[in-house]
């Protein structure tokens, strides 16, 4: 558990944007692995399994309160304009220094801070797809949504990130 409990929270941080939350699927995904740790003793796929878990079990939480809140979304008035919904333009490349001045640690802190900051159905795919090495089609079979969402919803999540990390890049993580 020791060996592996940065992973899994991590996995479910990420997906959740909340660190309560993922800190009970954490402990959801060890009992699960404690129900199955004959299996799981000598395995070397153990962390795969693991984060397999990790990741199932924060899709299920996200989906649940997705149905729960689901309900307010439909009294969105029709003069509501959103025009975030609308797909930008990505015009930012980061140059090869960008990142120079910053320790890693730091780096790692402040994306964790932009990827929190992005709407859940961004965030989820993008962690997908860069953390989790999904390819689209199962990322679209696993949130049951079109490919189509799934890669629009990617760039506009790399496209809010770039704006978000460009913002403030003196302070990295300030909140």
């Amino acid at each position: 558990m020791r060996k592996h409990q940065n992973m899994v929270f991590t996995t479910a941080a990420r997906l959740t944007a909340n660190d309560a939350q993922a800190e009970d699927i954490a402990q959801e995904v060890f009992i699960k692995a404690y129900d199955h740790f004959d299996a799981l003793r000598d395995e070397p796929a153990a962390p795969g399994w693991l984060r397999t878990v990790a990741t199932n079990l924060s899709l299920n939480h996200l989906q649940r309160y997705r149905k729960r809140w689901r309900f307010f979304s439909e009294f969105r008035r029709a003069d509501d304009d959103d025009s975030s919904e609308n797909t930008p333009e990505v015009e930012w490349a980061a140059p090869e220094t960008f990142f120079d001045d910053i320790d890693r640690a730091d780096r790692r802190a402040w994306i964790e801070n932009a990827l929190a900051k992005l709407p859940e159905h961004q965030r989820v795919p993008l962690v997908l797809f860069h953390y989790e090495d999904m390819p689209y089609d199962e990322i679209a079979k696993t949130l049951r949504v079109s490919l189509s969402k799934v890669k629009i919803d990617i760039l506009r999540a790399r496209a809010a990130l770039a704006r978000t990390l460009t913002q403030n890049p003196a302070n990295p993580v300030s909140k």
